[in-house]
């Protein structure tokens, strides 16, 4: 493998790694939201997934990207569920059915 293909693969590691990052960025502000909207606080919920986790840095980036339920568009409860799974979330996928199953 010469000079140019190990940048190339250089280049589109880097690239897919930048992809799952906004992907994951996405997922988060999508579960963050669906709290909001549900009157829930998501550092709590998040708290009760991975009560071993001091706090997700990530969350907190993105909790400054979510508007008022007033604001935002709904979100179906299967559609953080969904991306929650897509990403692993199962613990807090876990927390998030518990919190629908309660408002039934």
């Amino acid at each position: 493998m010469d000079e140019y293909e190990k940048e190339r693969n250089k280049q589109i590691e880097e690239a897919v790694i930048e992809s799952y990052k906004q992907e994951e960025e996405m997922m988060i502000l999508v579960f963050a939201q669906w709290c909001v909207n549900q009157g829930l606080d998501p550092e709590e919920m998040y708290r009760q997934a991975y009560p071993d986790q001091q706090s997700n840095e990530r969350l907190q980036q993105v909790l400054k990207l979510v508007v008022s339920k007033e604001e935002a568009g709904d979100i179906p409860d299967d559609t953080v569920l969904g991306v929650l799974s897509m990403f692993g979330n199962d613990d807090l996928a876990m927390v998030v059915s518990e919190a629908i199953a309660s408002r039934k």
